[in-house]
């Protein structure tokens, strides 16, 4: 066996097992999904714009049925809105105006003297604007939605201001010429229609009469006297010119258009002195006032 001489070149294999080992090169790794996230900082690709897109157009007719659904609840059973289409309220509402109706207000109080109504004259009155029904079935829908969302008139539909209530004694007129409610003189001079070239104001009432509110029933004016065909013109009715309380529709609140002339619906002030004279309630408070000595005597001679 024989070494190799000291001038002899070291092999290869001997620097590999003998030298020091280098330091390998630290690489940085790109953790797993940072090119989605360099993505996601800068512009998104083509196809997902495309895609948005794609699902924004499907999604629309969805949204509009949608909003027409819940606009048709709200209006059956909450709000509705309604056109004016004759001038029989005038100057308190004006031919073109929009107001809303509540639906609901009086599910939680009686209908006041003073409240402007929307009601149903369906078999009982006649219309005061006549419209040409559309042969188009297109026009009669597009003629159906307006009257629903209150931007064309309703056939059978009317707007007055409640005068007199179930139990009332309406009468007109008094030695002043005013409309009297249960001997209470109303002073109108508020609403009344009141020409604006002239300044003349209407009167109360042209017609007389006299008469006593049935249970279930309302006696309506408009506040344009002169030209409303309103509780005076249907005396001879079966209801004697007063229309059912079941076909109220609703309180108009407020004007929403014209914007200038956007305003609240209140019942005038005189309506609070009416209330104070000989009310519906009055059977009831002569009952408890004849009742209290009647049980009081009973229980004397009990004794």
């Amino acid at each position: 066996m024989h070494s190799s001489s000291d001038g002899a070149a070291p092999r290869e294999e001997d620097l590999d097992a003998s030298g020091p080992a280098e330091p390998e090169e630290e690489t940085s790794e790109r953790p797993s999904g940072g090119a989605d996230e360099e993505r996601a900082e800068g512009e998104e690709p083509a196809g997902k714009k495309k895609k948005k897109k794609g699902s924004f157009w499907k999604e629309l007719p969805v949204l509009i049925v949608v909003a027409v659904v819940l606009a048709l609840v709200v209006k059956s059973f909450v709000v509705q809105a309604f056109y004016i289409p004759s001038g029989s309220m005038q100057n308190t509402l004006e031919i073109g105006d929009r107001v809303l109706v509540n639906k609901i207000v009086y599910h939680t109080r009686d209908i006041k003297r003073g409240d402007i109504v929307v009601f149903n004259g369906m078999d009982s009155w006649d219309p005061e604007v006549t419209y040409t029904k559309p042969k188009n079935p297109v026009t009669r829908f597009f003629r159906w939605v307006g009257g629903a969302f209150g931007v064309a008139p309703g056939e059978k539909d009317y707007i007055k201001r409640v005068i007199a209530v179930p139990g009332d004694r309406v009468k007109c007129c008094d030695a002043q010429g005013r409309v009297t409610v249960n001997g209470v003189a109303l002073d109108e001079r508020s609403y009344l229609y009141t020409d604006p070239g002239t300044h003349e104001q209407n009167k109360p009432s042209d017609q007389k009469f006299d008469v006593t509110v049935k249970p279930g029933t309302l006696w309506v004016m408009g506040d344009h006297r002169a030209l409303s065909a309103d509780s005076r013109a249907h005396q001879e009715d079966p209801g004697g010119g007063a229309i059912p309380e079941d076909r109220v529709i609703g309180r108009a609140f407020v004007v929403v258009w014209p914007f200038n002339r956007v305003k609240t619906l209140p019942i005038p002030h005189t309506f609070t002195q009416a209330a104070g004279g000989l009310a519906p309630a009055t059977p009831f408070a002569l009952g408890f006032l004849i009742a209290t000595p009647a049980f009081w005597l009973r229980r004397r001679f009990r004794r």
